[in-house]
């Protein structure tokens, strides 16, 4: 039996990664850019085993739902194409934070996944590699392979040879901040990213502007990661994830993830702004609010945010690292 435990961090779109050019590779319509957070870590155990008679998956100390042990034996088979082995595996992955909530969690999974599925399977892959292997389980977990600040390059190979991702190094994370504000007790989402982007993409009528607003928002940030220019990177992650927001809703039916407290912490980010704060939202396919400040503010805006009605927890995150081996 060859066993590896690996860790890796959820990330958070600043410039959203929402829609697909081809749904079986896992190839995004458009690029990202994100942040990863070292407050949020998944560990995961991969061990192949010759006695099992199929893949096992216990996630955060259950056995998995049929369709999440069949998305892992799917993955699990491309390391076991590349590995030229056929053994099947025990899975088990624990999240330190809410599952499925809209936490970017299948990033930090499947970036995990890959990283122990490959060292225990006995292969050796560099970082763009594995950045694209982890792209195949979730399209964001490309980005979680890597720490910091990461861009995703869309590409435009029918065959996702140049669909990977990359660190970009900044003079801003050294100094940024992600608050992170916890809505509805982080229970799981009713509408899962991969179902709601394929959904949005073919019935909303702002999909396309959609896409073909993201290449402007990429340069944009790219711009102000170069100058080190807070402000203007916070301005661009809170228009990007509002425009997302509004392709989802204007799909038909309407993909809604708001709550009633969602609406009330935008609010406050936007007030917290108004006093003169460094603050900006941004959200992903969930009811949760992330808020992009300083070191210097993360603790004001966390204070704020804890006083509106309905927040479950505010937790503040500073840049994750690299998914990485444990044992």
């Amino acid at each position: 039996m060859s066993t590896a435990t690996a860790r890796a961090c959820a990330n958070i779109a600043l410039v959203k990664y929402w829609g697909k050019r081809d749904a079986a590779r896992n190839l995004p319509a458009a690029g990202s850019l994100s942040l990863t957070l070292g407050a949020l870590v998944t560990e995961t155990t991969v061990a192949f085993d010759p006695a099992l008679a199929s893949d096992e998956l216990n996630l955060d100390g259950a056995s998995a739902r049929p369709a999440d042990v069949s998305r892992t034996s799917a993955f699990l088979d491309l390391v076991r194409a590349e590995a030229s082995i056929t053994t099947r595996a025990r899975v088990t992955s624990t999240n330190d934070f809410p599952t499925a909530s809209g936490l970017a969690s299948s990033a930090s999974g499947y970036a995990a996944l890959a990283v122990a599925a490959t060292t225990a399977a006995g292969i050796t892959m560099s970082p763009r590699a594995l950045s694209m292997l982890a792209r195949r389980g979730s399209g964001s977990a490309a980005r979680s392979i890597f720490g910091g600040f990461v861009r995703m390059h869309a590409g435009q190979a029918v065959d996702g040879s140049d669909a990977f991702a990359e660190p970009i190094v900044s003079r801003l994370a050294d100094r940024v901040r992600m608050v992170i504000a916890i809505v509805g007790g982080g229970a799981p989402k009713a509408h899962g990213s991969r179902d709601a982007m394929d959904h949005t993409a073919a019935t909303s009528p702002f999909y396309r502007a959609w896409v073909e607003l993201v290449p402007h928002d990429l340069a944009a940030a790219d711009g102000a990661l170069a100058a080190a220019d807070l402000a203007t990177l916070g301005t661009i992650a809170e228009a990007n994830s509002l425009a997302m927001h509004a392709s989802a809703i204007a799909a038909r039916p309407a993909i809604w993830y708001w709550q009633p407290t969602t609406l009330a912490l935008l609010a406050e980010v936007r007030a917290l702004r108004q006093r003169g704060a460094a603050a900006w939202a941004t959200m992903d396919a969930g009811p949760h609010v992330k808020v992009l400040t300083s070191i210097d503010e993360a603790e004001a805006v966390a204070a704020a945010l804890r006083t509106v009605p309905g927040t479950t927890s505010v937790t503040i995150s500073g840049p994750g690292g690299p998914a990485t081996v444990t044992t």
